[in-house]
């Protein structure tokens, strides 16, 4: 009986650089000598500056293997940010067009970043958000034809720190344990991913995930907690699901806490973005929670330099 299978085609070779990198380190990390020791992961070091490289490799990858990718096709997705420059440089490498479609007011460094890889940027009226951004993407992925990676609700997001991320912490840390895993919550495919594979590799982890709490006002994405710490989205994700987090804990952080602690970050020679200050300040919180010999691991996601525009970099003077 012969079985018939879906396509599968070659990756493209010539020049792909992002199929030889490396693992990203794990370091430990103490800013007050009082406090404790959490294990971070440089998600920074990435080729485009971030942990989203990672999602990003992996479902153009899986996509073009089954045949829903080939040379010249288009790629387009929703992203304020980090998800868009991957999927930009992902979609370079692998001789793709790509269009990122994002809400009015990001910041330009992302635009110019996009457009550097040679990825078409289109903007959706600021009081849209990402829900009006995601809703145009579709728009343009049915009228082009497009592939859609939906990160938002794309299971492969989160299977990619399953089998990558987690399996390189794993192999990282001392002893191969984890106590408890901290992250925010953007598309939800980190922290997910990253409790599967420690969980199914058996170690007493607990998810904690960090919340940027703000009195400021809305933010200009629509939906998330703060419009200070870009990323951290409310509501949106289709793959956070309490039901799957046993032992669940969310962390409120102040953003102003954050920012400080995203500014400490740097001056130890992190270069690090807001959402790395929540991590690690979330962190800090469920350690002490956990008690003295509780193993923490959390991520730094992102690079400085797409906010040299932003507060983290050029600070609100204070009357």
């Amino acid at each position: 009986m012969t079985t018939h299978r879906p396509p599968c085609r070659p990756l493209p070779a010539d020049g792909r650089f992002i199929q030889a990198i490396g693992p990203t380190p794990l370091v430990p990390v103490r800013l007050e000598a009082e406090g404790p020791t959490i294990w971070c992961k440089l998600e920074f070091l990435n080729p485009s500056g971030s942990t989203k490289d990672r999602i990003a490799r992996y479902m153009l990858e899986k996509a073009w293997r089954l045949g829903e990718l080939c040379p010249g096709g288009e790629v387009v997705e929703a992203s304020s940010g980090s998800t868009s420059i991957a999927l930009a440089l992902a979609s370079a490498q692998m001789g793709l067009k790509f269009t990122a479609v994002m809400p009015e007011g990001v910041t330009g460094e992302r635009v110019l970043t996009i457009r550097a890889y040679g990825g078409n940027v289109e903007l959706v009226p600021r009081e849209a958000g990402i829900r009006g951004a995601i809703a145009r993407a579709e728009e343009i992925a049915r009228e082009r034809k497009a592939f859609a990676p939906r990160q938002f609700e794309n299971p492969d997001n989160a299977e990619a720190h399953r089998v990558w991320t987690g399996q390189e912490i794993l192999s990282q840390v001392p002893g191969g344990l984890v106590h408890a895993v901290v992250s925010g919550v953007g598309t939800g495919g980190t922290v997910v991913g990253l409790y599967q594979a420690f969980a199914e590799a058996g170690c007493p982890v607990s998810p904690f995930v960090a919340r940027p709490i703000s009195g400021l006002g809305s933010d200009m994405e629509c939906c998330s907690f703060s419009s200070r710490v870009p990323g951290v989205v409310d509501g949106l994700s289709k793959l956070y699901r309490e039901a799957d987090l046993p032992g669940l804990v969310e962390l409120n952080i102040s953003d102003e806490v954050a920012m400080r602690t995203a500014r400490a970050l740097l001056r130890r020679g992190f270069p690090v973005g807001p959402s790395s200050g929540l991590n690690y300040a979330a962190a800090v919180e469920a350690a002490k929670r956990l008690g003295p010999h509780a193993q923490v691991v959390t991520l730094f996601p992102d690079r400085m330099e797409r906010y040299f525009s932003t507060e983290l970099l050029q600070p609100k003077s204070t009357p």
